[in-house]
């Protein structure tokens, strides 16, 4: 087996915090009134508690195997995020839910889907399909945190702060999955052929789900309304050509999450939210 390159130091640092979804503190359309980023945001709101602990569970296989201590500690810190994570999202899913929203229906999906993935794909890919989607999400997160634009269409609200808070730390743990894989045999052939299929899942099951979702909301028969929000997606930064790149990058051979170097963005938005006048440091418990 080839060397490994050392893990470089960082912190993954795991934040005991909590979010509060007073009854009527949110918008039926959250998104500054958008309605398709409302139920988008609402399906992957929805996909990540099944979805974290399948990421849990696929690093956690793995983990006795990790013999950088470097890593071990990231390994760590990347579980107690994801739990967090997966916990404030139920909350937030059950908000949504009494909103209208069918979260419940994609934890449902998510969970099958997920289960099944365990009990019939070898434990090295569902690994591989780990990085991957950490890759996604790392993408999507730094894309909120880098862009005015994008962290306008979530106004001023608690999902506003649950998101920035989820994509900080998304952003800290982009490279634990992946170095795990790498550092534990992964093959470069397995990572790109898994991303592909990756590629070609995601972004249809997510497109199914908001259809279903949207499909349940009175105002999405109003074609003007529907006609616009559809339109105003063309611009969105999250479908701009550097997301795009930004994503098919990790199909190149030798790619490592850190060829995008998000250090200042993380220390800016480290000091925003949890610094001494950060804006969550009372959510922290």
């Amino acid at each position: 087996m080839t060397a490994q390159p050392a893990i470089p130091k960082r912190t993954v640092r795991t934040r005991r915090i909590g979010f509060a979804y007073p009854s009527g503190s949110l918008r039926r359309h959250y998104v500054q009134g958008d309605l398709v980023m409302s139920h988008i945001v609402a399906v992957l709101s929805g996909l990540f508690p099944e979805g974290e602990d399948f990421f849990i569970r696929a690093v956690r296989r793995y983990a006795d195997q990790v013999t950088d201590p470097e890593l071990k500690a990231q390994v760590g810190g990347f579980i107690g995020q994801e739990i967090t994570h997966g916990r404030e999202h139920r909350a937030l899913n059950d908000r949504l839910h009494e909103m209208g929203y069918p979260t419940r229906l994609v934890d449902r999906f998510t969970h099958y889907l997920m289960i099944r993935s365990d009990r019939l794909f070898p434990h090295r890919f569902q690994l591989a399909v780990t990085a991957a989607l950490e890759h996604y999400t790392a993408t999507i997160a730094e894309c909120l945190l880098s862009s005015e634009k994008a962290r306008q269409l979530l106004g001023e609200n608690e999902v506003r702060s649950v998101l920035l808070w989820h994509a900080l730390e998304e952003s800290e743990h982009k490279t634990v999955a992946f170095d795990v894989y790498r550092s534990t045999g992964g093959t470069e052939r397995l990572r790109i052929n898994t991303m592909r299929l990756v590629n070609t899942l995601f972004v249809p099951i997510v497109l199914g789900l908001t259809t279903i979702s949207l499909a349940r909301d009175p105002a999405a028969y109003n074609p003007v309304r529907l006609i616009r929000s559809l339109a105003a997606l063309r611009h969105s930064p999250f479908l701009s050509r550097e997301m795009l790149d930004h994503v098919r990058a990790y199909n190149r051979r030798g790619f490592h999450p850190d060829d995008f170097d998000a250090t200042e963005l993380l220390e800016r938005w480290k000091n925003e939210l949890f610094g001494t006048n950060g804006t969550l440091t009372d959510h922290l418990k």
